[in-house]
């Protein structure tokens, strides 16, 4: 098994547009893939969460196998999450665990950024890489303050012993300014990792047959996060 976890600079980024755009290449490329979502805030028990936007997107037949930790109503942080509703917080054997019987090639969708709380103990998302043996991806969004984000992001990457892959811009406007037009070059000189994708803005709405047909596009030709 081959785990690849999706984190973010920051919340909002992209991450789970991303997660579906990297299961329709892998799938392209051969791999049996599978999603886990440890922790979903925000969403009530009967509501749609990431994990029903990526099989919406990519997987409408759903013919993958999902996995989703657990849930909080509060859109906090998971540790914060948890501790304000007075329940158990996610631990790294918990994550472990449910990955552990998936099939294939299992993509880990982080939540927020690298240093977000999974509970009371400092647990995040780059422990719970460790404890995967997971390689990294990293979804920045393209414009002004994506350098200082990234950088930050990818040294802690680093630090924590871990391999990030590379960087993917999780909306990439159809009219970019000047700053996203120039972290181009600039967001692999100052991490020094490249971009491997670029994910157009908008394509959450569109249909997951133009999802499906157009999403290995999106990323450089032959990337093989695992090679």
């Amino acid at each position: 098994m081959s785990v690849l976890v999706i984190t973010g600079t920051s919340t909002d980024v992209g991450k789970t547009i991303v997660t579906a755009a990297l299961a329709v290449l892998l799938e392209s490329a051969g791999h049996v893939v599978s999603v886990c979502k440890p922790a979903q805030t925000g969403v009530d028990p009967d509501e749609a969460g990431d994990l029903d936007a990526v099989i919406g997107l990519s997987d409408p037949l759903r013919r993958r196998q999902y996995r989703e930790c657990v849930r909080y109503p509060d859109p906090l942080a998971p540790g914060v999450a948890a501790r304000r509703r007075g329940r158990a917080s996610l631990s790294v054997g918990d994550v472990v665990d449910a990955v552990g019987d998936l099939p294939g090639t299992v993509l880990v969708e982080g939540a927020g950024g690298v240093a977000v709380r999974f509970d009371g103990r400092g647990t995040t998302v780059l422990d719970i890489a460790r404890a995967l043996d997971a390689r990294v991806l990293a979804v920045t969004q393209p414009g002004l303050g994506a350098l200082n984000h990234a950088e930050l992001t990818v040294d802690a990457v680093r630090r924590a012993g871990l391999c990030c892959v590379g960087l993917v811009l999780g909306s990439w406007p159809t009219v970019p300014d000047l700053a996203a037009v120039t972290n181009l070059a600039e967001l692999p000189a100052v991490t020094g990792v490249p971009i491997v994708g670029r994910i157009p803005d908008g394509v959450g709405s569109w249909s997951a047959e133009r999802f499906v047909s157009t999403a290995p596009t999106w990323f450089i030709p032959d990337f093989a996060p695992f090679a």
